[in-house]
């Protein structure tokens, strides 16, 4: 398992044996036992984060030992980072991005502007020095003229971030040449994003977005694996409409409804507790993530979030001064202008939890996900009626998901 962008901004919650785990920056799959798991060159990672997840699953029996690699060419989160981002937020007052203040995008910042620290920096202790010592002090300068900021110290920087260093050193490694040699020797992959379609830096909704490409084009340049290498993409959506921070959501509800599918799909962020915006199910958003990731099939989350609603809603456009709009549009004024176009489904007021089979969903419930399929114009393989794997309906022994699965050719 692969993962390819963002940071320790994103959370993975996952349930395994009734056992629930959030992850941040190790790919889910290292829960199970005999999987590799690879955190790619497009990750920012702070080293901090890591090694805190890395203890937290030894504490739970879980050894990273041996199955995890993180490449050497990966930007390293630091202090400054933080402060940073925390500095430009405060100054944006009322226009914050709604960031985790995480130190994700300064570390891109740094990355595009060439002056980053990557993992591999630490190899050489004299480059490592030379580049905290400097970074902190161009920081500084910004931090205190600017953001009315206390500096950092350096020195301090460079002994806790070598004490932490030193303990994450032999997970690091040339990822790129480690996954494209197994791919030769015939191992699946299973590449990984953190974040969603409209968080993705260059097709989101900026710039209400996260600071890496989130879309399934990144797995590419944020893994050192060829396009020509990965044989599907599998998209995941829940069956209604959440988003974390600031920024336009047309479908967003604001009454006892939307308040209802936070409080039933516990919908917090797994990484900052944040509370998750909640609304109808957007089909315009789907279909372009869709065709924005050429998804070959749908994975659709948390159907039993939807059980006790007697009248369920589905986006199927956007108006803009009573002109239906043709896509979903890519200016962010637009985009805050629009009106939902809805049209009403009857909900199936019966519990879906624990359902495994799709025959045995409600009639309601399939003709639900029938219209959404049809809507966003791709095949949807599984439906998840609950945070355990035993809650999962594959739809259809032909389905996509399950070619994906068998056949590398495919």
């Amino acid at each position: 398992m692969a993962r390819y962008q963002g940071g320790h901004n994103a959370g993975h919650t996952v349930t395994v044996g009734g056992k629930r785990y959030v992850l941040h920056l190790i790919p889910s799959g290292i829960l199970h036992p005999g999987k590799v798991c690879v955190i790619g060159n497009g990750v920012v990672v702070d080293p901090m984060a890591l090694l805190e997840e890395i203890e937290t699953l030894q504490n739970l029996g879980i050894s990273a030992e041996g199955r995890l690699f993180v490449s050497d060419r990966a930007h390293m989160i630091m202090p400054y980072h933080r402060a940073m981002e925390a500095g430009e937020e405060t100054a944006r007052a009322d226009r914050a991005i709604g960031t985790t203040s995480r130190g994700i995008g300064p570390c891109y910042e740094d990355k595009m502007g060439r002056r980053g620290i990557r993992m591999g920096d630490f190899f050489s202790d004299e480059r490592f020095a030379a580049k905290i010592r400097e970074n902190v002090r161009l920081k500084n300068s910004v931090l205190q003229e600017v953001y009315g900021r206390e500096p950092l110290d350096a020195e301090d920087t460079l002994r806790e971030y070598r004490a932490v260093c030193e303990k994450i050193k032999p997970f690091i490694t040339d990822t790129a040449e480690y996954l494209n040699r197994q791919i030769k020797k015939g191992k699946r992959v299973l590449f990984e994003g953190a974040q969603g379609t409209l968080l993705d830096v260059d097709h989101g909704t900026y710039p209400y977005v996260t600071a890496s490409n989130a879309t399934a084009g990144g797995a590419c340049t944020g893994t050192g694996v060829g396009p020509t290498a990965i044989h599907g993409v599998v998209g995941i959506a829940k069956a209604y409409t959440t988003r974390v921070g600031a920024g336009p959501f047309p479908t967003e509800l604001t009454d006892s409804v939307g308040e209802h599918l936070q409080a039933r799909g516990a919908e917090f962020g797994a990484s900052t507790g944040r509370p998750r915006r909640t609304g109808w199910f957007d089909a315009m958003v789907v279909r372009y993530s869709s065709r924005i990731n050429n998804v070959d099939t749908l994975v659709i989350t948390k159907l039993d979030v939807l059980d006790e609603l007697g009248e369920i809603r589905i986006c199927t456009g956007y108006t803009m001064g009573g002109r239906r709009l043709e896509g979903f549009p890519t200016d962010i004024d637009t985009l805050e202008q629009c009106q939902p176009v809805y049209e009403s489904h009857p909900g199936w007021l019966s519990d879906t939890s624990a359902v495994n089979r799709y025959a045995a969903l409600p009639p309601p419930a399939r003709r639900y996900l029938e219209r959404l399929s049809a809507l966003i114009e791709t095949d949807i393989s599984v439906i998840s009626t609950g945070p355990d794997r035993s809650e999962t309906i594959m739809s259809d022994e032909n389905s996509k998901l399950r070619k994906l699965l068998l056949t590398a050719d495919y």
